[in-house]
């Protein structure tokens, strides 16, 4: 039986923080202790945004590399934290919402 969820997807930079403490770090705390179904932080190798292209390197590592965060559950779950999440991202991302089926 499919079930119809959020996938929130949060887009940010590897270099963002939120007091102190690396940004996709403390949204992954956040989430397990609000008990949401399940979050992904992926790393990207190159992107751009209105911060600019991501292009710092040193020997090959990019310092300032793209990060996605997915983060699924039901909309009456996420809904209620998307203000609080929306303030930790502040100006340094990017958030889009889509509906999608668990199956």
């Amino acid at each position: 039986m499919r079930k119809r969820v959020w996938c929130v997807t949060i887009r940010i930079k590897r270099s963002d923080k939120s007091w102190k403490k690396p940004l996709h770090k403390r949204l992954i705390e956040f989430l397990m202790e609000n008990k949401i179904a399940g979050a992904t932080v992926w790393t990207g190798v190159d992107g751009f945004g209105k911060r600019h292209r991501s292009t710092i390197q040193l020997e090959g590592i990019t310092n300032d590399m793209p990060m996605i965060l997915e983060i699924v559950d039901e909309p009456s779950k996420l809904e209620r934290l998307l203000p609080q999440i929306k303030r930790m991202i502040n100006d340094n991302g990017i958030m889009t919402i889509h509906e999608v089926d668990e199956v």
